[in-house]
């Protein structure tokens, strides 16, 4: 599997239009300036496959990247500060929510925060919901290019001094998509949450005694 095959597919209001025959996917959430559409692009090596914008809150729907049939990156509307009608960002939370507890083949997701300003009251909350339901996370400190190596490097081992106290099991990098930091560690756990159900299904049967 290569996510430099990514292609754009769909955009879904809800869950109940999301695609039908999807086998796994990985799910991408931040607040509406973390940097997801970027990531994305860089992840995947194809610029412009996400599209970018100086405002916040562009992405208003699920969007959906195939890397096969059976396979995709999911880019999901930004939360926080969108200056977007309260009514519209309601939907897009409602659709989030519904997504994220209902989505049977989503297999991880990865949340982006920018590494000046980490685990804010929306990350926090987005962590401890999508870590209630029992979702594999991995974040992403993102434009970790706009500090020097030793201030992204403190902000690091701060996100993980509470995830090891409060999230055990939630992993964080440093990430940035202009110079490329973080990106080979990021795709290959985004490889690796993509080719569970492979694992899974392709698996011999256990032997009896």
């Amino acid at each position: 599997m290569n996510l430099n095959q990514a292609t754009f597919t769909t955009s879904a209001p809800n869950l109940s239009r999301c695609p039908k025959g999807s086998l796994a996917e990985v799910a991408f959430a931040g607040r509406s300036n973390a940097g997801k559409s970027s990531a994305l692009n860089r992840l995947t090596g194809i610029n412009g496959l996400a599209r970018t914008s100086k405002t916040p809150g562009r992405t208003q729907l699920i969007n959906y990247f195939e890397l096969d049939e059976q396979h995709f990156l999911v880019d999901l509307p930004g939360y926080g500060f969108a200056k977007v009608p309260i009514k519209v960002r309601q939907q897009w939370e409602q659709s989030l929510g519904e997504y994220l507890r209902g989505r049977e083949a989503l297999h991880g997701l990865i949340i982006l925060m920018d590494i000046r300003h980490p685990m804010t009251d929306n990350d926090r909350q987005m962590v401890e919901w999508s870590h209630h339901i029992n979702l594999p996370i991995h974040i992403l400190l993102t434009k970790a290019d706009k500090l020097k190596r030793g201030a992204a490097m403190n902000s690091l081992h701060k996100v993980r001094a509470i995830l090891k106290q409060e999230f055990p099991c939630i992993t964080a990098q440093i990430f940035s998509a202009t110079k490329g930091t973080g990106v080979d560690e990021a795709r290959q756990t985004i490889l690796q949450w993509l080719q569970r159900e492979e694992e899974q299904t392709t698996a011999p049967d256990s032997i009896s005694p």
